[in-house]
């Protein structure tokens, strides 16, 4: 069975070839009716081989097998955190390529295989880090899964503001990119492995961990976390969505940034866990600290938001923050936590987006106040929208809220006031956008001030401006809640998501993953405290309008690419200096 796993890879990337090379000849329903039929295919094959995945299968391609302890091979491994995302990769390109079906206007004239191709090629980057054993293919998956999304991202070329968004995109996180591979260089010499046990095993061997294991620890991780988007390295994720394609923006915010954190989670486990490696307690205080720091700029970023794109965008960064906060608690029941929280959120904000973009192509915008009471004629989008925006707040029992309560009592304490605040406070903008746009509360909204991203103005991303909005574009963001709704609730769901989260990363320790008291207390309280935030921005505007303080905050997000890099520059030192200590104590 565990020949089967390099084919997560090639089906998408030959199918995405099938397409460049008859796209030109093919109609857009065929084209599309491809696009799809290959990402199903390769979403079954993903769901398939993680229903069976115990115990995990380790392929090394082309049979180049480790020689005396000693491998130069491709390794990909088959547990069931890395097909977990795969199939969840998988499962949101197919939606993202339902949704866009027949609509979606391809500024490559003449070509309808075009942007499928591209979605297929973005997915086979996605499985293939997902699953890569070795750090080095990790990063050449690292870079398809990135170059793809620069090019999906100004997909529309003939817009200025799209090119420089997906510009500002592409330096970020090369820079990222190039980060990763010198630290990835540092660990082959010291090492001369490729494969990320095996590194791990080669920092053991050499002793305890010295200035090449921080630097390289360090710029691997840096290149993690712009994916992630965390705090201060996050500039580039609210450009790219305010002019990525809805489609491309589902994939975004749905699984490339999760799967930035999955790789933080699977580099520290196999490479820097060990004895040779970093002390956990440092590894804790940096994640913790940054997820504190990420958390809090993004839920108040979020807030200040009337862009719609940018709000979701903004709420991304917040929940990457709280992921990072329970990778960082480093406890068994945390990491089941987080793994059921971004199966949650993935579905919830990929719908959210969804129902974006619907606004966008019916009214030409995303302006929260441009569009104050004019979607009341969108009811099943205004239903869909509202339910997105309770399962972000946490409300049970959808699986983004099981696992938040699962984090919440991992990390106690403030931490998990955090969680509650965070998840409210970014559920409540999005609450306030249901309230305004499509049932028209509240008095008319006040004009844009400084500094302020309205989002009107847009081109919709069909042929025109829709009149009847087609049944695929809502059926998909219902699909996706519907998913996120069902994992909460499907008996031995969660406890089997633990298991292979347990077998993988903490030694096959059996932990209970279930719905507690003071579970469903804060998901209530957190669901309660979003609609009330919200009620009283719709009632009382100036009353939690953006104070004159939090511009220093906004100018931050200059849209200049300088000021990100130099951002990205203080993160990694931020990260030296955290996990300095540990060293220094060796």
């Amino acid at each position: 069975m565990h020949h089967l796993l390099p084919l997560l890879v090639a089906v998408p990337l030959l199918g995405a070839g099938l397409l460049v090379a008859v796209g030109r000849a093919l109609p857009r329903v065929a084209a599309d009716t491809v696009g799809c039929a290959v990402s199903a295919g390769t979403a079954a094959l993903a769901v398939w081989l993680l229903l069976n995945c115990s115990p995990p299968r380790t392929e090394w391609v082309g049979g180049w097998t480790p020689v005396d302890g000693r491998g130069i091979g491709v390794v990909l491994v088959g547990d069931g955190p890395g097909l977990g995302m795969a199939a969840l990769a998988s499962l949101l390109t197919l939606a993202a390529l339902a949704y866009s079906w027949r609509y979606f206007e391809e500024p490559p004239r003449r070509h309808a295989g075009s942007f499928p191709a591209l979605m297929l090629l973005f997915q086979a980057g996605m499985c293939g880090f997902a699953i890569a054993g070795d750090l080095f293919n990790a990063f050449v998956f690292f870079e398809l899964m990135s170059v793809v999304a620069y090019a999906l991202t100004g997909y529309r070329v003939e817009e200025a503001k799209a090119v420089q968004g997906a510009l500002t995109f592409g330096v970020v996180n090369s820079l990222g990119a190039y980060a990763v591979l010198m630290g990835i260089a540092l660990l082959y010499a010291r090492t001369g492995e490729l494969s990320m046990s095996l590194i791990g095993r080669g920092l053991d061997a050499h002793g305890g961990p010295d200035a090449l294991v921080l630097a390289s620890f360090v710029l691997v991780l840096t290149g993690l976390l712009v994916k992630s988007a965390a705090v201060p390295f996050h500039f580039w994720l609210p450009d790219a969505h305010a002019v990525a394609p809805t489609p491309v923006c589902m994939l975004l915010s749905g699984v490339m940034v999760e799967l930035g954190v999955f790789g933080v989670w699977r580099v520290y486990g196999t490479v820097f866990a060990g004895p040779g490696g970093i002390p956990a307690p440092d590894l804790g205080r940096v994640l913790v600290v940054l997820g504190v720091l990420t958390a809090v700029v993004g839920a108040l970023m979020c807030w200040y938001q009337r862009h719609i794109k940018r709000l979701l965008a903004y709420s991304t960064v917040a929940h990457t923050g709280l992921f990072l906060i329970g990778i960082g608690v480093l406890t068994p029941e945390a990491d089941d936590g987080i793994a059921l929280y971004i199966l949650g959120h993935a579905g919830v904000k990929a719908a959210l987006f969804a129902c974006a973009g619907i606004l966008l192509d019916r009214y030409g915008s995303v302006d929260e106040h441009a569009l104050h009471g004019r979607g009341r004629d969108l009811r099943t989008v205004a239903v869909l929208f509202g339910v997105g925006g309770l399962a972000l707040a946490g409300l049970p029992p959808f699986a983004g809220s099981l696992g938040k309560s699962v984090a919440e009592e991992a990390t106690g304490g403030a931490l998990a006031g955090l969680y509650v605040v965070a998840s409210a406070l970014t559920a409540a903008a999005v609450l306030r956008v249901a309230g305004r746009v499509f049932l028209g509360l509240g008095p008319p909204p006040p004009e844009a001030g400084e500094y302020e991203t309205t989002g009107s103005g847009e081109e919709p991303e069909t042929r025109g401006r829709l009149g009847a909005v087609p049944d695929t574009m809502t059926v998909v963001p219902a699909l996706l809640l519907a998913g996120a709704l069902v994992a909460g609730v499907v008996p031995g769901f969660a406890e089997a998501v633990a298991h292979v989260v347990n077998e993988a990363g903490s030694g096959g320790a059996v932990v209970p993953v279930h719905w507690t008291p003071l579970g469903v207390v804060l998901g209530l309280f957190s669901t309660a405290l979003a609609v009330g935030l919200a009620a009283a921005a719709v009632a009382r505007p100036k009353l939690l309008a953006a104070p004159d303080r939090a511009l220093p905050l906004r100018r931050l997000q200059s849209g200049h690419v300088g000021d990100y890099v130099a951002w990205l520059l203080v993160g990694s030192t931020l990260l030296g200096a955290l996990a300095l200590p540990g060293v220094l104590g060796t």
